[in-house]
């Protein structure tokens, strides 16, 4: 298989790009919780949300995730681990919020590109390869 060099700051831009999407919704799912927690109501496929406990505190629960993994992600800190902590955050919200709104595709279609960016950082490790220039 050929080699394929990255330059490593090409690789720290995107992460630090990645990590910005997630680190805002952080702020906005623990400051505004009860809006948050509508827009999920709204939601058609709200059952998703509900499985996995009550909404508000699902809310809270991940905007302290995506705080955490998300600077996880900032800083280069355990990288595949926030990647994919990050990932498994994301499917559940797309999931309950982007896919029963087929009338606006661009915020799903936004959610599929960061998980194909979350996805690079998983199967990629930056952090112990030869890769790096």
């Amino acid at each position: 298989m050929t080699e394929i060099l990255v330059d490593r700051r090409s690789v720290q831009v995107f992460r630090m790009m990645l990590s910005g999407i997630f680190l805002v919704a952080s702020f906005s799912h623990l400051f505004r919780v009860e809006k948050t927690v509508q827009r999920i109501d709204q939601a058609n496929f709200k059952g998703i949300a509900y499985f996995f406990g009550e909404p508000k505190l699902m809310v809270i629960a991940s905007g302290i995730v995506m705080f955490i993994a998300g600077t996880g992600l900032l800083t280069g800190f355990k990288t595949r681990w926030a990647a994919g902590i990050l990932a498994a955050v994301l499917v559940p919200i797309t999931l309950t919020i982007q896919v029963g709104q087929i009338t606006t595709l661009g915020p799903l279609f936004k959610n599929i590109a960061i998980l194909g960016g979350l996805l690079f950082f998983i199967i990629n490790d930056f952090n112990n390869s030869k890769n790096n220039k």
